[in-house]
């Protein structure tokens, strides 16, 4: 299993970066068309902080210090997965962005 742990985490990884680089270059350029946010919109977001996080939390128990086994290992990868997406929709939500703080003088 750390094997389909550590690619599943290469591959969030490289996800990761290919989205934040895109987002960059697409807000700098204003075209929304290759901007990723707007294209795939959070379950994308949470799709990419689901493959992180499943990777991490898996490598995480299965070279853990308590020698947990395989099948508690793979629960726990799951469950970091769902943590990660569930984050990473939640922490994007439009809704703080319908009312910004009013500047002060």
């Amino acid at each position: 299993m750390v094997k389909v742990y550590a690619v599943v985490l290469v591959v969030g990884v490289f996800a990761l970066i290919a989205w934040i680089v895109a987002r960059a270059f697409a807000v700098n350029i204003d075209r929304d068309s290759i901007d990723p946010e707007q294209r795939f919109g959070i379950p994308g977001r949470r799709i990419v902080a689901a493959m992180v996080g499943f990777g991490m939390a898996g490598m995480s128990a299965e070279f853990s210090p308590l020698d947990i086994s395989w099948p508690v290992a793979s629960v726990l990868a799951v469950l970091g997965g769902a943590a990660a997406a569930w984050y990473a929709g939640w922490v994007g939500s439009d809704e703080d962005d319908a009312d910004p703080a009013p500047e002060t003088a």
